[in-house]
């Protein structure tokens, strides 16, 4: 059941995100100037596709892909990933891989809010976000 993710969400804390995108391999340039921005997301359902549309001041990404089936994916720090989102127990979980690395965004809804935990190797970054 996606519907609780529905709508814009913007960014109100964030923990170790800076930490994760040095594990990631993010330069420490990008790293500064996306650590400062607060962005917007939007979740949205187009016919069977999820969009999953992020928008702050250094860059604007969007992905479309469907529950269970792998994608190409471009993130934001222009990595180029094999991604998959599967929802389980009302969690929406987003596996990228690239260069035999693995990295995984969980999404779940608490108390209201977007609760994002970002983990890479050790490192996990844990991100909130409130209904717009």
């Amino acid at each position: 059941m996606v519907e609780p993710f529905l709508g814009t969400w913007k960014l109100v804390s964030s923990e170790n995100f800076e930490e994760y995108m040095e594990e990631l391999g993010v330069n420490s340039v990008t790293r500064n100037m996306a650590g400062s921005v607060k962005p917007n997301v939007t979740i949205d359902v187009r016919e069977e596709a999820m969009i999953i549309r992020t928008e702050n001041a250094l860059k604007n990404t969007e992905i479309s892909f469907r529950l269970g089936l792998e994608f190409d994916e471009i993130t934001g720090d222009n990595r180029k990933v094999k991604s998959i989102v599967t929802l389980e127990n009302n969690v929406l979980i987003h596996v990228q891989k690239w260069l035999d690395k693995e990295t995984t965004i969980k999404r779940k809804i608490v108390d209201g809010k977007m609760v994002v935990e970002c983990t890479m190797n050790d490192t996990i970054s844990t991100r909130i976000y409130e209904k717009v």
